[in-house]
């Protein structure tokens, strides 16, 4: 189980509430155990789950101390809360970056989950693992959002000077889908990239041209982000040469899979950890900008660019 706020606890790989007493945890593992056994033609991977979801919760002491957060493969609250600002040890010059990653996405969640414990009560810490597993999934998910812009971030950051990064960015195209902005927007030689992360808490991937997936459900995410690009596009008079969306590594099956075109922009779903790359080196089928472009198109996106 990934340190996600997406990723399934063990009582929802068992089926069972929190609450539920021994007898009825160690029922469901027996009935879990049965129908995810390869020999009766159940998943292997589900399999595993089942197996390590006991391992966390299926005796006394283990399911205390995953319940209070303490548990082995347990996520602590420093996964999820705010990193620390911490010095560089690497000179080579980053990026120019702009704007907030994550922090509409966090601000939203803050106002959620506090809405959701309910008016008058005082939360001592929003991102307390036991707190964050009990959540509604659709307040989780903004957690876990947050979490990938982060890092989506951090790769992009180690571009170089040639490149000029923009994080959440206000957009009018809230229509097809919130929040209304655009996670990143990467400016350099290789093109303007739209991105957008994402963690559905499952695998994904592209079919003709649009990210399927059991957690993406009705979404329709590149729309959405084609829709988000076009609005500061059209603003700029520029045109976005890539559409991206990033998910963790172990959601997508490839390091990076191509899904056609929309309006010229060449559509792709990269893992988390390819990003860096697939921008440095440009996307198969989409165009590259001269200097004096770069430096038209920069000038033309910061007069119109507003953040979350």
């Amino acid at each position: 189980m990934a340190d996600s706020p997406l990723s399934a606890s063990p009582y929802e790989v068992l089926g069972v509430s929190h609450d539920a007493d021994e007898a009825a945890l160690r029922a469901a593992y027996r009935r879990a155990l049965r129908a995810a056994h390869p020999d009766t033609g159940g998943d292997p991977a589900a399999f595993h789950l089942v197996q390590h979801a006991w391992e966390l919760i299926g005796t006394p002491a283990a399911r205390e101390a995953f319940d209070r957060g303490r548990g082995t493969a347990a996520p602590t609250r420093e996964a999820w809360a705010p990193a620390a600002p911490h010095p560089r040890r690497d000179s080579r010059p980053l990026a120019r970056t702009y704007g907030h990653p994550g922090g509409f996405s966090r601000q939203v969640y803050l106002d959620r989950v506090r809405e959701w414990a309910g008016r008058g009560v005082t939360l001592d810490d929003p991102y307390d693992p036991a707190l964050v597993r009990s959540a509604p999934r659709d307040i989780r998910h903004l957690l876990a959002d947050a979490l990938a812009e982060e890092q989506t971030a951090r790769s992009l950051s180690t571009l170089g000077i040639a490149y000029t990064v923009w994080h959440d960015i206000a957009t009018d195209a809230a229509g097809h889908g919130l929040p209304p902005k655009l996670d990143h927007l990467v400016l350099g030689p290789t093109g303007l990239f739209a991105i957008q992360s994402e963690d559905w808490g499952g695998p994904v991937a592209l079919r003709r041209g649009e990210v399927v997936g059991e957690g993406v459900g009705a979404e329709r995410p590149v729309r959405a982000l084609a829709a988000r690009a076009k609005s500061i596009a059209r603003a700029a008079k520029v045109r976005p040469t890539a559409l991206l969306v990033v998910v963790p590594d172990e959601h997508a099956a490839e390091p990076l899979q191509l899904g056609g075109s929309v309006r010229g922009a060449v559509v792709a779903l990269v893992r988390a950890s390819r990003v860096g790359s697939a921008v440095r080196e440009g996307l198969p089928g989409s165009a590259h900008l001269g200097g004096t472009e770069v430096m038209e198109v920069r000038a033309r996106l910061q007069a119109v660019i507003r953040f979350a």
